[in-house]
């Protein structure tokens, strides 16, 4: 027995005296700029190993209990080169200072803010940026659908049957966010509902968001907010991009991105964005699609010129065709515009043609131009809505540093031409002759940023546009930023004016459907604001982590505002200016934490949107007092495997009743879309990915006896009315409605799989 005991003893402090030699070695060191200065919250690692560290406030990084043998350590820290070297571990610690060289070019540098290039973190306007990785964490088929996990930004969807939507930023809809495609006005009018589909993805560089009123730089619609659709520089992309994926409900999408070299001064990135979706479904069982029926490509081709002393000359341009569809299941396109069968067709045809010219002189001179059109071919039910919109657009930049002030002063001009059959263009006579909307919109503008010293900025600008329809309109704005010596916190203020000329039947569905009278009080004025932004930057480090934090407090108060009245009578939609006031305020909060192979990004909006008229406070519809969202990414380098669980969460809203006895809810419930994303690297060239999406099976239909009204009786055939136009309460109708697909607020397309590839040649 003691014996054996004795070898148990002798076996058991070998192995321990093996597990400890090979676990002693280790790394340590501190990590610096060539000037000296620490660089904290270095990234250090040995991704054979999974071994990570992040360099402390005082440059300090270790790498404990590393077997025996030779490995490679990478070191990667923000607007600094990445350094490798290799070590050779026995028993012992290494002593390895580094030394990291300035990479200017990694340092995040957005245009967004204030209509030039500058390092994001020196910039008095507070700019988000999301890169084309974050939007690989979900991939979907749109950029539309792509910004559900952003922060104080939705996708709303404004109708049950055809599926159009806008994007809303703190709560203001869709027609306040002003969308461009490398800051050219594109996505405006027509296209603020239709034009955000088919911006082909391969091609994304970021996406960069400026939320509360930018109307100094861009003016109209630029109220709530913008979003800059950034494409790649064709000397950046890869020689051939190839994005596939298809879900479980037959949605096929495809990205196709290709550089070609045409000289060695001229150089082209094309790309092509093919969707298709032909498979009805009706899991709710109103007879109705679920989910629209899509058919688009869009091709996008951009080209870049080298010039002397590298002046900018760049053009580009994009088409996009859609056919979609959405209705009674049995719907067929000869039942097109009658009255047999209920469905909704939308055919739009749209061309952009955009471009940057810097002049040939010493001083910065920058012109930049756009002209598109936009054509649409729709029935709602037997109710026709043909429309043309044609925008052409022209600025000229100029820019001049002096001493302490950067000068930024700047000609623009706006023309737009809009016709439809409705009677927003119609001249009312005894010939009732078409009438199209012609607008003119000169415009000059001017900033000035003041660097008072190394911690303080001073931003101030005014704007002057001269509308043809409604006159004079001044727009002026001012921002302060503050940092900390070690650029750790930085403090922004904004004060700023945004206008807005509404055009009702290119922003609001609603009013397209028929499903009710669209009634005008007055003639529509301009609306204006008055926005209020404080945003509070922190970045932290600790031993392991890298947090960074950013909470802004907004307030946005609004004269004059149009909003759609559903509630004075449920047969209509009555359009006036608010006699009254109208405010959007909240905070938010977004966190961003990195530590050795996890990430986790985190945000959370709490705000209240309401109008006051004749002492009546009313809460703005389709608008939540609370929404979250988040993204955690976990990989797994030692095989080359990435998870991804992203989702968000949105508070009650209320919502359009079309009586006292509508049984619906008036207020939505809390809900949630929740995704799972899985990568594979196979080599350096191909990627497969498969995930689920909407893992709770929410849709909206949950805990509501239908979501559109008398979906049996499209065209209220069996709907009787009194005599004041209101629908009376019968056997056949026992909530006295009419048929309205207006009650919609989230997805109504329910869980389901995807899979895809990814394939990149450099």
């Amino acid at each position: 027995m003691r014996l054996f005991e004795f070898l148990i003893t002798t076996i058991l402090w070998v192995l321990l005296s093996i597990t400890v030699q090979a676990q002693t070695g280790k790394v340590l060191g501190r990590i610096t700029a060539p000037s000296g200065e620490i660089i904290q919250g270095a990234s250090v690692q040995i991704s054979k190993l999974n071994k990570f560290s992040i360099a402390d406030s005082n440059g300090l990084y270790q790498l404990n209990f590393l077997p025996a043998g030779n490995w490679n350590v990478m070191v990667t820290a923000q607007s600094f080169s990445d350094f490798h070297f290799s070590i050779n571990i026995s028993n012992d610690s290494i002593q390895k200072d580094i030394v990291l060289l300035p990479n200017h070019s990694l340092q995040e540098v957005v245009v967004s803010g204030t209509l030039k290039p500058m390092v994001r973190a020196e910039s008095p306007v507070p700019v988000e940026v999301y890169s084309a990785a974050f939007f690989k964490t979900n991939p979907a088929p749109t950029i539309f659908d792509a910004l559900q996990t952003i922060n104080g930004v939705r996708p709303q969807i404004n109708c049950n049957v055809c599926n159009t939507g806008d994007i809303r930023i703190n709560g203001l809809d869709g027609p306040y966010t002003m969308v461009l495609i490398d800051g050219m006005p594109i996505v405006s009018g027509l296209s603020t509902v239709y034009g955000l589909n088919g911006i082909p993805q391969s091609l994304l560089e970021r996406v960069e968001i400026v939320k509360g009123p930018a109307s100094t730089l861009y003016g109209s619609e630029a109220v709530g907010g913008l979003i800059n659709i950034i494409t790649k520089k064709p000397v950046n992309a890869p020689l051939l991009s190839v994005d596939l994926f298809s879900t479980t409900w037959k949605e096929t999408n495809a990205d196709i991105g290709l550089k070609l070299k045409v000289s060695d001064k001229i150089q082209s990135l094309a790309g092509i964005n093919y969707f298709n979706y032909q498979n009805p479904v009706d899991n709710n069982k109103d007879n109705f699609t679920d989910l629209t029926l899509q058919h688009r490509i869009s091709v996008f081709n951009k080209w870049n010129f080298e010039r002397k002393h590298n002046r900018l000359f760049a053009l580009a341009a994009r088409y996009v065709y859609e056919d979609r569809w959405g209705g009674e299941m049995n719907w067929t396109k000869y039942d097109r515009g009658g009255t047999a069968v209920y469905g909704e067709s939308i055919y739009t045809k749209r061309w952009e043609l955009f471009g940057t010219y810097q002049l040939p002189f010493k001083e910065h001179l920058l012109w930049m131009f756009s002209v598109n059109r936009h054509q649409q071919n729709s029935v709602y039910g037997d109710m026709p809505f043909i429309a043309d919109q044609q925008i052409l657009f022209s600025q000229l930049t100029w820019n001049k540093t002096a001493g302490k002030h950067d000068l930024l002063t700047g000609l623009a001009l706006r023309y737009t031409y809009y016709d439809d059959n409705t009677v927003a263009t119609a001249q009312i006579t005894n010939t009732r002759q078409n009438h199209p909307s012609k607008t003119l919109l000169p415009g000059i503008f001017i900033q000035d940023e003041i660097s008072l010293n190394q911690q303080n900025k001073l931003l101030v600008g005014v704007r002057y546009d001269y509308n043809s329809l409604h006159g004079n309109i001044f727009t002026p704005r001012i921002n302060y930023k503050w940092n900390s010596k070690d650029k750790k916190n930085i403090l922004r203020v904004s004060v700023g004016n945004g206008y807005r000329v509404a055009n009702v039947f290119t922003e609001d569905h609603a009013a397209l459907t028929g499903a009710r009278q669209v009634v005008f009080i007055n003639d529509l004025h301009p609306e204006t604001s008055w926005n209020t932004n404080v945003n509070f930057v922190r970045k932290l480090y600790t031993g392991s982590a890298v947090i960074n934090l950013d909470a802004t407090l907004f307030y946005t108060y609004f004269h004059n505002k149009i909003i759609a009245d559903y509630d004075t009578d449920p047969n209509k939609i009555i359009y006036d200016n608010l006699d009254g006031f109208a405010v959007s305020k909240g905070a938010s909060l977004n966190a961003d934490i990195t530590f050795n192979n996890l990430r986790i990004m985190l945000g959370a909006t709490a705000m209240d949107v309401y109008s006051k008229e004749n002492n009546l406070r009313i809460r703005q519809l389709f608008t939540e007092k609370f929404s979250g969202v988040w993204t955690i990414s976990y990989s797994f380098r030692s095989i080359g495997l990435t998870a991804d669980y992203t989702g968000n969460i949105y508070g009650p809203m209320r919502l359009p009743l079309l009586s006292n006895t509508d049984p619906r809810r008036e207020y939505s419930p809390w809900w949630s879309v929740q995704n799972i994303h899985l990568t594979k690297k196979i080599k350096d060239k191909l990627e497969v990915y498969a995930g689920i999406k909407n893992i709770l099976n929410w849709t909206i239909n949950k805990g509501v006896p239908f979501i559109i009204a008398r979906s049996h009786d499209p065209f209220d055939r069996q709907v009787q009315f009194d005599a004041s136009g209101n629908a009376m309460v019968t056997a056949d109708n026992p909530y006295g409605l009419t048929f309205d697909p207006t009650y919609a607020y989230g997805p109504n397309q329910g869980i389901r799989g995807f899979f895809g590839i990814r394939y990149t040649y450099h």
